[in-house]
């Protein structure tokens, strides 16, 4: 059955059109503007529904590929989105804080997954239960913290291929730690922000939730789509 096509009714409805004030524009994102109103810029949807396109098309070639992709959405109208979607579609994510040398320092943060992963394992299995009940409080927080920062992250064994990540802006340290090393960025990026380092812009609204929710599962559903068809060769091969 063939995949239904993004529409611009979905992108209107989902409030994607709308920019930001116009004083606060960045003179770079001028050929995705169609006009303003009310002193607020207004996206072109037929160039929001290309690019995305575009990003979908790339985001299915590098699942193909086997590429790793990581969602990165830690603003709070993202933050539930992404990690709802990233678990759907089965890739990574970092929803709350993006801890400074996630890429640039990748070795290090991979202790910490580690070592979050074996915590866990040793509770499950009681290794903790000969510590006093104030130690375990203190194992549990621990836990809890690694968990909050990294569980997204557990089971990635080396740095992406892409990232996708909401609101550019925000997340400059991630834009330039993955310009940095060289992964491909996928970004939903306003009209605010300067999209010269963003190698997929997705040109919309990154603040309405209903925008950022219909971005955000289109992206899941290329990476769904690509596993689909894998499975399929792969079955079609045995």
């Amino acid at each position: 059955m063939k995949k239904k096509e993004i529409s611009l009714e979905e992108l209107l409805e989902a409030g994607c059109h709308f920019g930001h004030q116009v004083k606060r524009w960045h003179p770079k994102m001028k050929p995705y503007i169609w006009t303003v109103k009310n002193g607020v810029h207004v996206f072109d949807l037929v160039k929001t529904k290309k690019e995305l396109e575009k990003a979908a098309a790339f985001v299915k070639a590098i699942t193909t590929k086997t590429g790793k992709i990581i969602f990165v959405g830690t603003k709070r109208q993202a933050s539930g989105i992404i990690e709802k979607e990233a678990k759907r579609c089965g890739v990574f994510y970092v929803n709350h804080r993006w801890l400074g040398g996630t890429i640039t320092n990748w070795q290090e943060i991979k202790k910490r997954i580690d070592k979050l992963v074996d915590m866990k394992q040793k509770k499950k299995e009681g290794e903790y239960d000969k510590y006093t009940k104030k130690e375990n409080v203190l194992i549990d927080r621990e836990i809890a913290r690694l968990e909050r920062f990294f569980g997204g992250l557990v089971g990635l064994e080396e740095l992406p291929e892409a990232i996708f990540i909401v609101d550019c802006k925000k997340e400059e340290v991630v834009v330039k730690e993955a310009k940095t090393k060289g992964v491909k960025i996928i970004g939903i990026v306003d009209t605010n922000t300067d999209p010269s380092d963003i190698d997929y812009v997705i040109p919309s609204n990154d603040d309405a939730v209903g925008s950022i929710k219909l971005i955000v599962s289109k992206i899941a559903e290329a990476v769904i789509e690509a596993k689909s068809v894998k499975r399929k060769a792969k079955n079609d091969k045995d």
